[in-house]
């Protein structure tokens, strides 16, 4: 059975789908894998390391191809040269996606979603969500260090003492304890916000210093937080605000999966700050956590400047693309029996990714959103 790597289309995508030194974990299993020429070459891997290690390079790669991964998922054009029966894994915002998703019903084709893989424990080693939240936490503090005009670790000299940063980290999720680890680790003095009442000990676990406002805890399914109420987001804005005004660089994380980011941080809020200080927004693509934050784009609010994430594990291809690699290898061997890529659809883990197969659409909330409730 053939499966096809794509070479990336989407604007600003650089990472690729397989890395040259898991392609044995693919041929190994009973797949000839055929490789579009340079689609790892934005990730700096080269053409002739996925060759050596056992790949094909073929610039018609999805032709006759029985499973395709990609980071983003397929164009229509791209959809339409494959077969009736032909299966995709990919991100694939299901909610964001309906006409993606109604075209792929159509045309008979089976597709996974990255997003969807459950939040269980037999599953973390296919959970592609965290291993990028991992990298764009990273990401966001250099981001945070490197635009702050000052050093982020204390510093004794002969002329003075230089004192540390304040850095404010809000949502404790992967990428935001990667941004808490990363800011300590370059030697700021950390504080961190979440609220789920179980972060407050992981945060203390990255040597930060946990706030603790008077406001009840919002535990969501999965391990995410759940929606709160524009009251209780009100009082809280208000309670954090002097952390705020206080930090030279805040870092927002915080998300709800399939919905807009939470708005922790009015623009009033961020005109608190000191000048020359810094905000590094994660969820700007998604609506933002701070007023004013555009994604792609530094804008100027008092004397603070807000970076706004576009894309953020795009920015570090080579090991995004590795782990994101690795998550897809794992759940290709899950469904993979005997040589063939046989999903086992009783299976939670390939039920809960897969949004089409056999004409239908499978995952439910998604279908509703297209079709309406079933009787």
């Amino acid at each position: 059975m053939k499966i096809a790597v794509v070479k990336e289309s989407r604007d600003g995508e650089a990472r690729v789908a397989l890395v040259p030194e898991l392609v044995a974990k693919l041929t190994g299993l009973g797949y000839d894998v055929a490789l579009e020429p340079g689609a790892g070459w934005s990730a700096q891997y080269a053409d002739d390391a996925y060759v050596t290690a056992g790949a094909s390079l073929d610039a018609d790669a999805l032709s006759g191809a029985d499973l395709v991964l990609s980071v983003q998922p397929l164009t229509s054009r791209q959809v339409r040269t494959l077969r009736p029966g032909a299966a995709t894994i990919s991100f694939l915002p299901p909610a964001q996606s309906l006409e993606t998703v109604a075209e792929r019903r159509d045309l008979q084709i089976t597709s996974f979603a990255m997003e969807l893989v459950p939040r269980i424990s037999r599953a973390q080693s296919m959970d592609a969500l965290s291993s990028q939240a991992l990298v764009a936490g990273y990401r966001c503090a250099i981001v945070a260090a490197s635009r702050l005009r000052r050093f982020f670790p204390l510093n004794m000299t002969a002329a003075g003492t230089v004192p540390p940063a304040e850095v404010v980290v809000l949502g404790a999720g992967v990428a935001g304890l990667q941004a808490i680890a990363t800011s300590k680790r370059l030697g700021a003095v950390v504080r961190a916000y979440d609220v789920r009442a179980a972060a407050a000990e992981e945060i203390r676990s990255m040597g930060a210093v946990a706030i603790e406002l008077d406001l009840e805890t919002l535990e969501g399914a999965g391990g995410y937080a759940r929606e709160m109420t524009e009251d209780r987001a009100a009082r809280q804005r208000d309670l954090l605000a002097p952390y705020i005004a206080a930090a030279d660089a805040l870092i927002t994380t915080a998300a709800v999966p399939g919905r807009r980011a939470p708005l922790l941080v009015t623009a009033a809020m961020v005109e608190q700050m000191k000048p020359g200080s810094v905000v590094v927004d994660l969820a700007a693509e998604t609506g933002g956590n701070v007023e004013g934050a555009v994604a792609g784009s530094v804008v100027q609010v008092g004397g603070a400047q807000i970076w706004g994430a576009a894309n953020v594990p795009s920015q570090m291809p080579g090991p995004a693309s590795k782990l994101y690699a690795q998550n897809l290898v794992n759940i290709v061997t899950l469904m993979t029996t005997d040589g063939a890529f046989a999903p086992d659809f009783a299976d939670e883990i390939v039920a809960g990714t897969c949004v089409t197969h056999a004409g239908e659409v499978t995952n439910q909330a998604t279908r509703e959103t297209l079709e309406g409730p079933r009787e």
